[in-house]
């Protein structure tokens, strides 16, 4: 199983991780490549600590996607030394061809398209916290992102509808939840005010960081009743945890179903 979309995620998937996130740490036996474009401070750190709390050795590939080779050479070639790979790349096209050709599980640490594992994060503070998911009235506020591309894939895999809208409220809320508006680009959304969330009635409000007050917000979040807090995204560090969890036990599971095969299956994806 890879994690590279949430759309490849079954409900008993997203249980699974959320199960694991509540679970006490365990150590594991294994090997992670570990690719990371850009800042990205607090998914960097919790992954950072997620191999260091579950005794997991990593080697840092800077621009493991960057370079010319095949997807699927790099992945015959690396396959033998990893038992996972994360990876922030903002190509989430090469990051699906990688993971196709590569025979270890493969975390998309964000890219372009997606946010999978900060929105199985938020989530899960939603089912813990307020309300199952399956029933909170989910609001993401602002222009489509890759954050909301995440939600609208949860969405369908859990089979709960969320309100997306960007310039008006038009229905009550649990909860509000807003991305960082892609920079460069105009947009015909709004900031989000106070009088906004009023008239939705006083829910939750989760930022996505980072934000910028003036412009997804037009205050100041920190000094609101309803905001999910700083300490929500400490959610981060346990639930990666349990991605990782998740994934490489399924990935044990699978070799000893075929226990007669060795190595990876690139091979047969590489084209000639």
């Amino acid at each position: 199983m890879n994690l590279v979309s949430l759309s490849e995620c079954t409900p008993d998937d997203v249980r699974a991780i959320w199960r694991l996130a509540g679970a006490p740490d365990v150590k594991l036996d294994g090997h992670v490549a570990w690719s990371f474009e850009g800042n990205g401070i607090r998914t960097r750190t919790t992954f950072l600590r997620a191999f260091r709390d579950l005794g997991l050795s990593f080697i840092d590939l800077p621009n493991l996607l960057k370079t010319a080779e095949r997807t699927c050479d790099l992945a015959g070639y690396l396959d033998p030394f990893y038992d996972i790979y994360v990876v922030r790349d903002s190509d989430h096209a090469r990051l699906q061809e990688f993971a196709a050709a590569s025979g270890r599980p493969v975390v998309n640490a964000m890219s372009a398209e997606g946010h999978p594992c900060e929105v199985l994060t938020d989530a899960y503070f939603i089912d813990t916290t307020l309300m199952p998911i399956e029933r909170a009235r989910v609001c993401l506020w602002g222009p489509m992102t890759n954050v909301f591309r995440s939600w609208h894939e949860l969405s369908r895999v859990l089979g709960f509808s969320p309100q997306h809208v960007c310039d008006a409220p038009f229905q009550e809320a649990d909860i509000v939840i807003i991305d960082s508006w892609p920079s460069g680009g105009e947009t015909s959304c709004r900031s989000l005010t106070e009088d906004d969330l009023a008239r939705m009635g006083h829910p939750v409000l989760l930022p996505t960081p980072p934000f910028s007050v003036g412009r997804e917000l037009a205050f100041d979040p920190v000094h609101h009743a309803r905001f999910a807090g700083y300490e929500q995204k400490a959610l981060l560090l346990p639930v990666q945890k349990a991605i990782l969890r998740h994934l490489l036990g399924a990935r044990v599971r699978r070799m000893a179903l075929s226990s007669g095969l060795s190595g990876s299956s690139a091979e047969e994806k590489c084209p000639v």
